[in-house]
């Protein structure tokens, strides 16, 4: 018993002891990346000498060998490929999209668009009147006016949305479904306003997809201030447009994963993994979307091996394939790790940009996220805290495989990362360095304290 009552009056001390050297620790990893960080230039190498990397293009293959050479520049325990087939699909040249009749008058106002990610070719010019409509319901509801007639959805950012992501799943159902609902009732073509409430006129592309069901028609989305006032147009009088895509698929491309691996001391069967995908969309660099993921993810392994810290888990470091149109290299992760029988415990991704960090979002139990926060007075010194939620699209089929693992994603401000998504603005000069590199600091961070500590309260 006494033996006990010492060991109890121990444990603060204990505690504390670990704490104090967690806290070291942390500093001397972000002291290593805002010193030392290769992040921001392994970004401008990725952008500027490969840039844009859509699933089945050379770029895209590029990026995995160029991936692959990094990776191994840090020498890490192993580094592998996982091959994976990925669709793909080609633009095939210029989309077009203006309005040529209002109120019955002839006229030439082009539009700026860019057709949808997966949208097939409209085989020519389609010239149609417009049909205007604020959502799905008022679709339902002029369902008899469609057949025949263009289908303009206004799939506007709700504003009042500080939660800028909440904003952009609800306007994001329009680019995913819109043409296929459209289509059901007649309509010859779709356009959307641009997912996006920047004060410009960009239009940002992005994958949609069509349902076997309906005829695939063309789908564009337009940029903001255009799609403004065709918008405030077809509410006043008849708007006839044209629209003109070219998109196709060609075979299936032959793509990997790109996996580096430091293995475990303690625990080599848990794995932990923190990755970002490696493809982006053919309009721009892929700066933000999803460049600085990826080489955050490096930084993370040159920090650990350039400070020669041995992990209790095994980590790796995953650069994904195709994310953007088909989800292919995260559900290619996940099914290899069934097949191996894995065990999967965490997994990390960092997919909102390279803007300043503001969390770490972890989806788990109440105990586990008790835990997790007790660890915010050694991350918030860099800008974030552990919070409720999180994880990411090429770590979620890893759920599927093993549905106890905990899942997280790094968190940064989101007010700007809409204004450049998917569209020819995301590029190199929209990254700040500082960000970037702080993202890297507060994801080895995280890293670390699971890796030391586990997932178990």
């Amino acid at each position: 018993m006494r033996a006990l009552f010492v060991a109890l009056l121990c444990l603060p001390i204990l505690t504390q002891a670990q704490t104090n050297q967690d806290s070291v620790a942390i500093k001397k990893m972000v002291d290593e990346v805002l010193t030392n960080g290769k992040a921001y230039d392994l970004l401008r190498e990725l952008t500027k000498k490969i840039g844009g990397r859509l699933a089945g293009s050379p770029q895209q293959q590029n990026a995995a060998v160029w991936g692959k050479r990094n990776l191994e520049a840090f020498k890490p325990d192993r580094v592998f490929l996982q091959a994976c087939k990925t669709p793909n699909w080609q633009r095939g040249g210029k989309d077009f999209a203006s309005i040529v009749g209002v109120g019955g008058v002839a006229t030439n106002q082009p539009l700026a668009a860019l057709a949808l990610g997966n949208s097939l070719s409209s085989n020519g010019l389609v010239e149609a009147e417009v049909i205007a409509v604020a959502n799905f319901d008022e679709l339902e509801k002029r369902k008899d006016e469609i057949k025949g007639k263009i289908v303009y959805y206004h799939s506007v950012f709700n504003p009042t949305r500080v939660q800028v992501f909440q904003a952009y799943g609800e306007s994001g159902m329009y680019r995913g479904a819109g043409a296929s609902r459209a289509a059901k009732y007649g309509a010859v073509g779709v356009m959307i306003h641009s997912l996006s409430s920047a004060p410009d006129n960009e239009p940002h592309t992005g994958g949609m997809k069509y349902d076997e069901a309906y005829p695939k028609i063309p789908a564009v989305a337009l940029g903001p201030d255009d799609a403004k006032a065709l918008y405030e147009l077809a509410k006043k009088t008849t708007v006839r447009a044209q629209i003109q895509t070219h998109g196709f698929f060609l075979p299936d491309a032959d793509e990997n994963n790109v996996v580096a691996e430091l293995k475990g001391s303690e625990f080599p069967d848990q794995i932990i993994t923190i990755g970002g995908h490696l493809d982006s969309w053919d309009v721009n660099e892929g700066a933000h979307d999803d460049g600085a993921g990826i080489v955050q993810t490096m930084e993370v392994l040159r920090t650990m091996k350039a400070l020669n810290y041995q992990p209790k888990h095994t980590i790796r470091f995953v650069l994904f394939a195709n994310e953007e149109n088909g989800m292919r290299g995260g559900n290619k992760y996940a099914d290899l790790a069934k097949e191996n029988k894995e065990q999967h415990i965490f997994a990390l991704e960092s997919d909102e940009g390279g803007f300043t960090p503001r969390a770490i979002g972890i989806t788990c139990s109440a105990d586990q996220l008790k835990k997790f926060q007790s660890w915010n007075s050694l991350l918030k010194p860099y800008g974030t805290e552990v919070t409720a939620g999180g994880g990411g699209a090429d770590i979620g089929p890893l759920a599927k495989v093993n549905p106890s693992i905990v899942l997280s994603g790094l968190v940064p401000d989101s007010q700007r990362y809409f204004d450049l998504h998917h569209a020819k603005t995301d590029v190199f000069e929209n990254v700040n360095k500082r960000e970037l590199l702080l993202g890297a600091a507060n994801m080895t961070a995280i890293i670390y304290l699971i890796d030391q500590h586990g997932i178990n309260p």
